[in-house]
């Protein structure tokens, strides 16, 4: 089974602010070692949590000391009120088919 480098950050937003926040949230230039993103929303549009899988662990560190990924912090900050962040390994399971 393929081994899979994932970044995992959950933020907690003020009231009324998902869409600010996205626009603030999108990177740019897109970063190097990054295959994949997904972002996941509560109802409320008050948590939203991004995974983002990477060629490895090193390609992550360095997008995240990076001046854009420092620029594009900075743009978010107003908006959030919490943060939770981590990097996970791990695989995809097998689902049966029904």
């Amino acid at each position: 089974m393929d081994e899979h480098f994932v970044w995992v950050t959950t933020r907690r937003l003020r009231p009324g602010t998902l869409g600010e926040f996205e626009r603030a949230w999108r990177p740019d230039p897109y970063p190097q070692g990054m295959r994949r993103a997904f972002a996941y929303w509560s109802e409320d549009g008050q948590e939203i949590t991004g995974v983002s899988f990477w060629d490895s662990k090193e390609a992550c560190d360095s997008w995240r000391d990076s001046e854009p990924e420092k620029q594009r912090r900075a743009a978010m900050a107003s908006y959030v009120v919490e943060e939770r962040e981590r990097f996970c390994r791990g695989r995809e399971l097998a689902v049966p088919q029904r």
